[in-house]
């Protein structure tokens, strides 16, 4: 029976996914900021996840939202799966997503993610995608939007990580921006590239704020993922921190 809830909800999310793509695009035309339009991806995140706990059994709970700065920062998330693009779009206010070019190839869904104003990159580029993130970064945050960034790069399987990647930790080092370290454990319940959702509670935490100013890009970096990785831990070692 899971599997067939999982499957009727993949269906529903490709088919929700397009309507508001669509809603995207015509909102695009219209007279209005990036954060005016920024209510579509909104709840688009939220209707998704809502169909995920209404049908698949997989709800969610949000901790530590008072640690959000009031001015724009960079947000920087453990990936683990798809879920956590969803939940992006409600748990933090509006920001410039840092992704892959390859996603604003997709159609209808693609074109309507460039009308925020993504930070979309090579990631064979090496050195300089990394300059062109902190160049991007840096405009977007002037511009009062913050910036999410997934420092892993790709998603992982539960119970592990990779390297982080240094470009939000060097443009929260050159522009002051506080950096703001997530945490969940969506991965068990929502594997990569799995029709599966298991039924469960996802476990989000946002962590306290750092002030990267004054602090070497790559200490910041092992900071953030030693907090983070602790945390997924700890929430994974927590009754009902992943499928029975």
């Amino acid at each position: 029976m899971q599997l067939i809830r999982s499957l009727i909800f993949s269906t529903l999310m490709v088919l929700v996914t397009a309507f508001f793509a669509i809603a995207v695009l015509i909102s695009a035309l219209l007279p209005l900021t990036i954060e005016q339009r920024y209510v579509i991806p909104r709840n688009w995140g939220l209707t998704l996840t809502w169909l995920a706990g209404k049908i698949c059994g997989l709800g969610y709970t949000i901790e530590g939202q008072e640690n959000l700065p009031k001015e724009p920062f960079i947000s920087l998330w453990k990936h683990s799966s798809a879920w956590d693009t969803m939940a992006q779009m409600f748990v933090v206010p509006p920001a410039s997503w840092l992704l892959k070019r390859e996603v604003t190839w997709i159609p209808l869904v693609g074109w309507a993610v460039t009308t925020y104003k993504p930070i979309s990159i090579n990631r064979s580029a090496g050195h300089s995608a990394v300059n062109q993130v902190v160049v991007q970064g840096r405009e977007r945050l002037a511009a009062g939007m913050g910036v999410i960034v997934y420092p892993e790069g790709t998603r992982v399987a539960p119970g592990q990580t990779r390297k982080y990647g240094i470009s939000g930790a060097l443009l929260a080092s050159q522009t002051g921006a506080p950096v703001v370290p997530i945490a969940h454990n969506s991965g068990y319940f929502w594997r990569r590239r799995s029709i599966m959702k298991k039924p469960g509670v996802i476990r989000v935490v946002i962590g306290k704020p750092i002030d990267p100013r004054g602090m070497d890009p790559r200490q910041l970096n092992e900071q953030v993922q030693k907090w983070i990785e602790a945390k997924v831990a700890e929430i994974v070692a927590a009754p009902g921190g992943k499928p029975d």
